[in-house]
């Protein structure tokens, strides 16, 4: 397991609305299991703009990495918080890493 500090830089960077590639995981030194585990091709939806993945050249069909909300929930687990997939359903996604957010800093 990553050491506790660096945890929670990784989690200070996560808005809940970001996708890593995988070569800014390796640069954040995010554990090459995790990545190998979350990475994802990931595909744009159009209905809403939260749904459009964009990069620094616009927006795109297709992008390979990792969300940063699925890097808060591992880190979440990694700290024993009672966090998992079905909170999706309840939180949008930035108030999801918010919330693990605001449990970590009441232990």
């Amino acid at each position: 397991m990553p050491a506790r500090h660096h945890l929670l830089a990784l989690l200070a960077e996560c808005t809940g609305d970001e996708i890593w590639s995988v070569d800014h995981c390796r640069q954040r030194r995010v554990p090459e299991s995790w990545i190998a585990e979350m990475a994802d091709a990931l595909e744009s939806g159009y209905q809403t703009d939260s749904e459009t993945i964009y990069t620094d050249d616009g927006m795109v069909n297709q992008y390979h990495g990792v969300r940063d909300v699925d890097l808060a929930m591992r880190i979440a687990k990694e700290l024993k918080l009672p966090i998992n997939e079905s909170h999706l359903g309840v939180y949008s996604r930035a108030r999801l890493v918010q919330t693990i957010k605001n449990a970590i800093e009441e232990l």
